[in-house]
């Protein structure tokens, strides 16, 4: 009995000994889902976290920098909670973006922690903050994947990735680095960086702050975006029938003399900063041109205006003025690149005074060597290109709209006023088109300041040594003493006279009015003269013919006898026709009218007979009465009769009605039979 009492206790407590453990075991066990991790929380009985801190490490009292992953895990009970939480997930077309909530402080004057080593991606809490994790935006990135972050000690963004479009270039804003060298305006480049994508290499090189030289050419990347801002720009296309004039807004500072900056190789088409500033290339204005097509260039670094290409058609010649090169200030500057010959020739021209500016090509001024027809794409800022025609240019002076001068005012030496006409021809050589340009610049000045003061200063001198018919008449004359003055004025500007032609001579209408008069009474004379020479021809061509017409009057008469007698016998056989014919028609319209006048007869007999037999088929009918009823109301009806009198007489006792029914008693009472 005494056991029995013992065991039940016992046994209770046997059995709540049993309960605690297997509810101790509950709460030791941690089940981790396999998309899952567990956080853990200490509770008791650890050391406390240093102050600043706010993720425990092993054996201190907080949220603990440790993780579980899936699968079954122990802890102590009521020591440590845990709490699941899922995978943190990077699409394929996305990054993330880490900052630690706790570590060590970021260096003074950096923004972005530097890399820790060890830390597995950010999933060892533990070792990132045993190896000196700092606190804050990292520079490293998550690739796509999933990963067992700890989210009380990292805070995760998904970013998309960088996608630079074709046709576009992505310009780089570094938000941490070194500092941009003095006077510069871009960040150096530097190696191995992967075009942005590894950040602590670009700091470990010694990538500086602020916009970079290096773009990103059209891609997919996985940047940074906090610690690289990244800005699209279309890239430069330069069309057909353009060039790209393009200006450095960095590099070396171009010489006071210059305007153009030299030219520099390896930059592959202004693409490569890096390479363009190392190899000495000048800021501003460059020599090199862009031709057609797309370039992934800089715009914080090249400027690009379009211009249109220069064109020089078949019959012109291009001069070109170079703002580049060597300064011909002294011949051993020419002589340098020019043979003995050329050397000479310069300096002949030199010492006579003679195109002083026209040098061979490598030096500034009017190049020797003119451009022929074609495309060229041309710096027009190192370049001035004057467009020379080498066919015939014709000059007129005439009262037409369509050109520049109006007929030349010239005065004769006996005081007439002369308008005159003219057409000059003038032809520029190619070899000798830069030697014009040289002169006189251009062919509108040749035109305005020689050749139209030429032509009218001659024209006036030869007016004024003759009379104005004179001058007239001597048209060919004058024409070629003009040609010959204007061969030898334009040859001093390396121009050919081609011809000068006197179109139309206007003299005053009194003194061509005197000279018609002249030339007219002239002519009278000489017709005179051939009138009287006609008459007597007139006079026997006239006895001819009538001797001739007396013949033939002769042979008219006797003709006309017989015609006489043929008319006769015409006149005889018509008369005797024309008899017969009425004859034959009078008897013809005889037998006519008595036909007519038999169906006549014939047509009143019978309506004779058919209306007697009417009215006798009507008397038997109806009665006289109702014949003669009949005829009033057909006599009534076509108005013959009147019903209605004009005048209506009334009186007492009716005599009216009495009236009016004598009177149609006696209009109904039928007439007597003849």
């Amino acid at each position: 009995m005494t056991l029995l009492l013992i065991e039940g206790p016992m046994l209770i407590l046997s059995g709540f000994v049993v309960l605690l453990l297997v509810f101790l075991i509950i709460k030791s066990i941690v089940i981790v889902g396999g998309r899952e991790m567990a956080v853990m929380e200490r509770r008791w009985f650890g050391a406390n976290m240093p102050q600043g801190r706010v993720v425990a490490m092993n054996g201190e009292i907080g949220i603990q920098a440790r993780t579980f992953g899936p699968g079954l895990h122990f802890v102590i009970p009521f020591i440590f909670k845990a709490r699941n939480i899922p995978f943190t997930i990077i699409s394929e077309h996305e990054v993330g973006l880490i900052e630690a909530i706790d570590g060590n402080p970021v260096p003074q004057g950096k923004i972005f922690a530097r890399m820790t080593n060890g830390c597995n991606s950010f999933q060892d809490g533990e070792s990132f903050l045993s190896n000196g994790g700092e606190k804050g935006p990292q520079i490293d990135i998550l690739p796509p994947g999933n990963y067992r972050i700890n989210t009380a000690l990292f805070k995760v963004r998904n970013v998309p990735v960088l996608v630079i479009n074709k046709g576009q270039v992505g310009l780089v804003t570094a938000m941490d680095g070194n500092p941009i060298i003095p006077g510069r305006l871009l960040a150096h480049f530097v190696e191995g960086h992967k075009n942005f994508e590894n950040a602590e290499a670009f700091l470990e090189q010694g990538g500086q702050k602020g916009p970079q030289a290096q773009i990103l050419l059209p891609g997919t990347y996985r940047i940074n975006t906090d610690l690289f801002i990244v800005e699209k720009f279309s890239a430069t296309v330069v069309p057909a029938g353009n060039v790209g004039l393009v200006t450095a807004l960095d590099g070396e500072q171009l010489p006071e003399r210059e305007y153009v900056a030299k030219t520099v190789d390896g930059h592959d088409n202004y693409q490569n900063v890096s390479k363009f500033i190392h190899a000495g290339g000048q800021r501003g204005p460059q020599f090199d041109v862009l031709r057609p097509g797309t370039y992934y260039i800089n715009p914080l670094m090249f400027k690009v205006e379009l211009d249109e290409v220069a064109t020089v058609q078949r019959g012109q010649v291009a001069v070109l003025v170079s703002n580049v090169g060597e300064e011909p200030v002294q011949l051993k500057y020419i002589t340098d690149k020019a043979t003995r010959d050329e050397a000479e020739e310069i300096e002949k021209r030199l010492q006579v005074g003679i195109e002083r500016y026209v040098v061979p090509k490598g030096y500034r001024g009017i190049q020797q060597e003119v451009a022929g027809p074609g495309i060229y794409y041309l710096n027009r800022r190192a370049y001035l290109a004057y467009i020379i025609d080498t066919t015939n240019i014709t000059i007129d002076w005439d009262e037409t709209n369509d050109t520049k001068f109006d007929p030349l005012k010239v005065i004769s030496r006996d005081g007439f006023e002369l308008s005159i006409s003219v057409k000059v021809i003038i032809r520029v050589r190619p070899d000798q088109a830069p030697y014009m340009v040289s002169k006189i610049g251009s062919i509108d000045n040749l035109i305005l300041h020689v050749i139209h003061p030429m032509i009218d200063s001659s024209f006036r001198n030869q007016a004024s040594s003759t009379s104005a018919m004179n001058f007239l008449q001597d048209r060919q004359e004058e024409q070629k003493k003009a040609e010959e003055r204007a061969q030898l004025e334009l040859e001093k500007y390396h121009v050919e006279c081609v011809s000068v032609l006197i179109c139309q001579i206007r003299i005053p209408q009194d003194l061509m009015d005197t000279q018609t008069k002249k030339i007219i009474a002239q002519q009278q004379l000489d017709m005179y003269t051939e009138q009287q020479k006609a008459e007597q021809t007139r006079i026997a061509t006239e006895k001819t013919r009538s001797e001739a017409e007396l013949q033939k009057s002769l042979v008219e008469a006797e003709i006309g006898v017989k015609i006489a007698e043929q008319n006769k016998q015409k006149a005889i056989k018509f008369a005797e026709g024309e008899a017969e014919g009425i004859r034959i028609r009078a008897e013809g319209e005889a037998k006519g009218i008595k036909a007519i006048g038999e169906a006549e007869g014939s047509k009143i007999l019978a309506i004779g007979e058919a209306t007697a037999k009417a009215y006798e088929l009507q008397n038997v009918a109806i009665g006289g009465q109702g014949v003669t009823a009949i005829e009033i109301a057909k006599q009534i009806a076509s108005g013959n009769i009147k019903v209605t009198p004009d005048f209506l007489v009334q009186g007492e006792n009716n005599m009216g009605g009495l009236l009016s029914a004598f009177l149609t008693k006696q209009i109904a009472r039928p007439e007597p039979e003849a």
